[in-house]
């Protein structure tokens, strides 16, 4: 699917769901996988995961961009357009937009194999685990106030 269709896909949906308009510009970003999309409040314009449409299919996609239009509309009509707000939450209900998108299959997550270093207190023996080097000396535990040490882990034995 490309922006032309998105583009004509969004402005069908936002005038049978919402009785609206939609007059500003409506595009995928391959950029966005932790989010379904974004809606922009400064040039009003929406962008949508093509990554979500891969994998959730078309009517998971409808919905991110009925709550993306909840967004724009909202915005346009000076009431509450944030998630936290009444009207956002009303209208999102109403119209059957997603409150969340779905994570993607192929995410990575941060395991134990992602960390190349470990700060342990003096005082305490806290651990924290990090992905990038840093001095312990300008760092102090959050717990108990003393000092770190750090120890890199060794990635070439395998358990």
């Amino acid at each position: 699917m490309d922006n032309n269709t998105l583009q004509q896909w969004v402005e069908r949906v936002s005038l049978e769901s919402f009785g609206r308009p939609f007059r500003h510009k409506a595009t995928f970003n391959g950029r966005l996988k932790a989010t379904g999309g974004r809606y922009f409040t400064h040039t009003h314009h929406i962008e949508i995961s093509p990554h979500q449409l891969a994998a959730y299919g078309e009517e998971e996609t409808e919905r991110i961009i009925k709550h993306e239009l909840c967004h724009y509309h909202l915005h346009l009509m000076k009431r509450g357009y944030r998630h936290r707000d009444h009207d956002f939450r009303t209208l999102l209900a109403h119209v059957g937009g997603s409150r969340y998108c779905q994570a993607l299959p192929e995410r990575k997550r941060i395991g134990p194999a992602a960390f190349k270093y470990k700060l342990i207190c003096g005082g305490c023996g806290m651990e924290y685990m990090r992905k990038r080097k840093l001095d312990p000396d300008r760092y102090a535990c959050g717990k108990c106030r003393g000092k770190l040490k750090l120890i890199a882990l060794d990635k070439s034995r395998t358990p």
